[in-house]
């Protein structure tokens, strides 16, 4: 049985790839098919004896270190929506840049990990497949306003009347109090619905998604309940 040669390289040699012009260390040697193919700064790609040089050999121009500046659209907290998820929300906990480069093409992915708002569900996504819906520094209170349409129905009712039969008697004094607190909670709520509304109406008008509009009839009939209850109408200006 014929003796395997020794390979020219071994881990740790400082070697140049001549296709590339650039430098590295050999970071593992390979046995494969009869020929020893090396890796290089632990990167994939495998290379052949004859695809390298020792760095003291090589006589060529070597390339030089490349500076990079990559402009992100999207950051840590932004509230986005992603192609082919409808009007699902995710917000983006993390991207990272992978960098390509060969001998007649180069470019660079920037790659988003998202959170889907409803559920957790982890997604990557291109920049190209986001759409930004609210900054980091308001993607919470949208998210609020949001979460305003699913919280308990019976807080968009008022109260039931109390029987008077029953009913502790109270001063004129208390009596307006508690008056006074139903008028400002029942404008507190119907301010947050028309924020919500309006919010969904510039989305829709934005994106044309059914859903939106859907959102929108949820938030007025909600509206017409507390109206409706009241006896009177409140409104506030979009």
């Amino acid at each position: 049985m014929e003796k395997r040669k020794e390979p020219k390289y071994k881990i740790g040699d400082t070697v140049v790839i001549t296709i590339y012009g650039t430098v590295g260390k050999v970071t593992n040697v390979k046995w494969l098919d009869g020929l020893y193919v090396y890796e290089i700064n632990k990167s994939q790609g495998l290379y052949l004896e004859s695809s390298l040089l020792p760095l003291s050999e090589y006589e060529g121009k070597l390339l030089e270190k490349e500076h990079i500046d990559i402009e992100y659209k999207f950051f840590f907290g932004d509230l986005v929506q992603v192609k082919g998820y409808g009007s699902d929300l995710f917000k983006i906990v993390g991207f990272r840049t992978e960098i390509w480069r060969y001998k007649e093409d180069s470019w660079e992915d920037v790659i988003y990990e998202l959170s889907r708002i409803k559920d957790g569900e982890w997604l990557e996504a291109g920049e190209e497949e986001l759409t930004l819906v609210a900054d980091a520094e308001s993607a919470e209170v949208f998210i609020q306003k949001l979460g305003l349409l699913y919280s308990n129905e019976k807080k968009a009712l008022p109260a039931p009347a109390n029987d008077k039969k029953s009913a502790a008697p109270n001063t004129r004094k208390n009596a307006e109090k508690d008056e006074l607190r139903k008028k400002n909670k029942k404008r507190i709520q119907i301010d947050s619905l028309l924020d919500i509304y309006n919010d969904y109406r510039i989305l829709y008008n934005w994106f044309g998604d059914d859903e939106y509009a859907h959102v929108m009839k949820v938030v007025l009939r909600k509206l017409a309940i507390i109206v409706n209850n009241d006896g009177r109408t409140m409104s506030k200006s979009e």
